[in-house]
């Protein structure tokens, strides 16, 4: 198992990386192409870490967990159900979560598994998805959740879940990684309110990456937030929020 990291330095330049326990080998090239190690190792402590990877698109399922469909009623999707989230929303680990000014109403955490894309995907079949996907990292998909029903004409998903810093990513991309037995646990003031199976999936992350692939082509970097289950709720100012996933890490933040 390896685990990526982008990463700022004292010098102020973002930079990418292995994090090694307490340290990060610091690569050049492309994290999702040619690169190779440049020698230089840096304390992690002296590192501020940054949003692992830049998507040219977020995308994001809804309805995709037996267990939540059960609870609310809804049967299980022939196809992935899915919005875009707007890359401007990104946020890293120790970001806040920044209240929009013009909103008012709750703010909702949803612990997510994300899936990150490592080469160009287009038209692929399931048994080939797998070769496709680089990693994984942990996702929190904020999101306004009163704006889906302030026009009762049209739902307004992109629009309540693509504030800035509502599209939280991190805090690596894990590969060489077999997802299908962890659980994703968000924790609210060191509280847990989610504890649920990846295994519970509807569509499974490479089913996820062929389906959607056939819709539209997947990017190197791209990140496919894979929905989430019960227990997500209402974050008030101040709050403190971790999504973790056994292998891949914590993803920490503050509301403010």
């Amino acid at each position: 198992m390896k685990h990526w990291i982008r990463f700022r330095a004292s010098d102020d330049r973002v930079r990418f990386g292995l994090l090694q326990g307490q340290s990060i080998d610091e690569y050049s090239g492309d994290m999702f192409g040619p690169c190779s190690p440049t020698g230089t190792t840096l304390p992690s402590s002296a590192c501020t870490v940054l949003c692992p990877c830049q998507p040219s698109k977020i995308i994001g399922l809804w309805n995709n967990f037996h267990a939540l469909g059960a609870k609310i009623g809804k049967a299980a999707p022939i196809h992935p159900l899915y919005f875009i989230k707007s890359t401007g929303a990104l946020a890293g680990p120790g970001d806040t979560i920044r209240r929009p000014g013009t909103y008012q109403g709750r703010i909702v955490y949803e612990g997510e598994l994300g899936v990150v894309i490592g080469r160009i995907c287009s038209e692929v079949t399931p048994e080939r998805a797998a070769d496709y996907i680089f990693g994984y990292t942990c996702v929190n998909d904020v999101t306004a959740v009163d704006l889906f029903a302030e026009n009762a004409d049209f739902e307004q998903w992109t629009r309540a879940k693509s504030f800035d810093t509502f599209g939280v990513l991190g805090p690596v991309i894990a590969t060489d990684i077999d997802v299908s037995k962890l659980n994703v646990v968000t924790r609210l003031d060191d509280i847990e309110r989610q504890n649920y199976p990846v295994a519970d999936m509807i569509f499974a992350p490479a089913q996820i990456v062929s389906r959607i692939s056939f819709d539209m082509s997947l990017l190197p970097g791209d990140v496919i937030a894979c929905g989430t289950s019960l227990g997500a709720g209402s974050m008030k100012r101040g709050a403190r929020v971790e999504v973790s996933i056994a292998g891949i890490g914590s993803l920490h933040n503050v509301v403010g």
